[in-house]
């Protein structure tokens, strides 16, 4: 299967650690990967998205996500911008916490999942990425929340240990949401 996979948000959400865990997790289940970041211009705040690519059929060819068939939207400008690279029949997961508008597209799946939300409830609103990489994981299986957990150990180090437990509850809250 081929996940190909958008993520959008503004600065500061955790759209990069996203993509970043999601492409750790893939290598460490020996699958192709590939990550491509974007960031606007402004230091925080302006736009952030990425592509990734996960696959057990061969190589990447690109990491250019032109059709995708997930794309997670942080916010309501990234919905705007990334809703029509969705391909049809493919997955539209809204953060219902910052985006009230309803998608155009009658073709997709579309979740509406209140990360925000959810975060707060679990006392850190950083970790509404973790809440939303929950249920695309629990829809797609695009890897195991187990790779995802390693990835977060790779990831934050014994810097940041202590925020792995959060981040880990917020992964379950999402899942719950689907």
């Amino acid at each position: 299967m081929i996940h190909q996979i958008v993520i959008a948000g503004f600065g500061g959400q955790g759209v990069m650690t996203m993509g970043q865990l999601l492409t750790y997790a893939g290598m460490l289940e020996g699958k192709e990967v590939s990550w491509l970041p974007s960031y606007g211009p402004e230091m925080r705040g302006g736009t952030a998205n990425c592509h990734v690519i996960i696959t057990d059929e061969g190589a990447v060819g690109s990491p250019i996500v032109t059709d995708a068939t997930a794309v997670m939207v942080m916010n309501r400008p990234s919905l705007a911008k990334f809703e029509p690279l969705t391909v049809p029949g493919g997955l539209l997961l809204i953060n219902s916490s910052l985006v009230t508008d309803k998608p155009k597209r009658e073709d997709v799946e579309v979740l509406n999942i209140p990360a925000n939300e959810i975060a707060d409830e679990l006392g850190d609103t950083r970790v509404a990425n973790m809440v939303m990489l929950g249920a695309y994981l629990k829809r797609t299986k695009a890897v195991t929340v187990q790779s995802i957990e390693a990835a977060l150990d790779k990831a934050f180090g014994e810097r940041k240990a202590e925020l792995i437990p959060v981040n880990i509850e917020a992964l379950k809250r999402g899942a719950a949401c689907i």
